[in-house]
């Protein structure tokens, strides 16, 4: 399936696109950068800028080809399949480690994933949140409108972010945090139901979502038996 590309927007050299892909007016989007199949990416978008830091090389990837010196280009960006990016988001290159996004995103308008960044799959992305560099966000979690994350923030999967929120601390998996500084209030019953968890085993994750036990041996869907194994694993500090 070809790509839709406006005559408007501008795709710099080292930019691959899959198949399926409709950009819009005015969409600057330049190398090195990777994406994937499907995705909606609207008028305005940004991708694969230089990150905002005072000591790397702006080039100007929009008429200029990669080197091929991550010293120079960055680090570049990955995005997976079936994203919905909205009009005016912005999504910074990496530093040190390529700014990766999955699939199955919504990114409403106007908000910013930052250098460095992280982002899983079918994560939502309010307009106006904004992320600092090297943020991790697992799958499926949620920011609200206007929710600020500070830089080398993780954000666990299912979790939601309250809208106007400031985080500077990990958020953990499938709670929910509000105010500035964002704390938690609860747990994201709804979103666990949704993924086919009953009453009874979203109870015996309780004291382990809100990190006062271990994780119980309780039974889950498989990708999300996966998901919380990974998260119940993971690094406990990250770069």
């Amino acid at each position: 399936m070809a790509n839709r590309i406006h005559p408007t927007a501008v795709l710099g050299e080292g930019v691959e696109l899959g198949d399926g892909n409709v950009i819009g007016p005015f969409a600057v989007i330049v190398g090195p950068a990777r994406i994937g199949d499907g995705n909606w990416i609207g008028p305005h978008v940004t991708i694969g800028t230089p990150g905002e830091d005072r000591g790397r090389p702006h080039p100007a990837a929009w008429d200029e080809t990669p080197i091929g010196d991550p010293d120079h280009d960055g680090h570049g960006v990955v995005i997976g399949s079936r994203n919905r990016i909205r009009e005016y988001v912005s999504v910074h290159q990496g530093t040190w480690r390529t700014t990766t996004i999955g699939s199955d995103g919504y990114f409403l308008r106007n908000s910013h994933i930052a250098h460095d960044c992280l982002v899983g799959d079918g994560v939502t992305i309010a307009s106006n949140a904004v992320t600092g560099g090297h943020c991790h966000i697992w799958d499926g979690a949620n920011l609200g409108m206007g929710a600020i994350l500070h830089q080398k923030v993780v954000v666990g999967p299912g979790a939601m972010i309250g809208m106007g929120s400031a985080v500077r601390r990990e958020i953990g998996a499938f709670t929910i945090a509000v105010g500035n500084p964002a704390r938690v209030t609860g747990i994201n019953v709804v979103g666990l139901s949704r993924r086919g968890v009953d009453e009874a085993t979203i109870e015996a994750l309780g004291p382990w979502l809100k990190g006062k036990e271990g994780l119980p041996d309780a039974t889950l869907p498989g990708d999300l038996s996966t998901l919380v194994k990974a998260w119940d694993a993971r690094p406990r500090e990250e770069h």
